[in-house]
């Protein structure tokens, strides 16, 4: 999956599959993971946050299965 760099204490990259519904994130410290059935319009709340790690925690962690690749 393409990810597109972001700038962000916390997360280094994060990309989306439409066609899955797929948000994958990786993170500064090397960790990469991968959140299913993710609606497109959260992904854009996502990439539009001021803080994408906040978002991430506040609305994406907990809310949508994940698993780490």
């Amino acid at each position: 999956m393409n990810r597109t760099p972001v700038s962000s204490s916390n997360i280094s990259s994060i990309g989306y599959d439409p066609s899955t519904s797929t948000l994958e994130v990786a993170f500064n410290s090397g960790g990469v993971y991968q959140y299913y059935n993710v609606p497109s319009n959260e992904y854009s709340a996502l990439m539009n946050a001021s803080s994408h790690g906040s978002y991430l925690a506040h609305h994406i962690k907990g809310r949508y299965q994940y698993r780490q690749i």
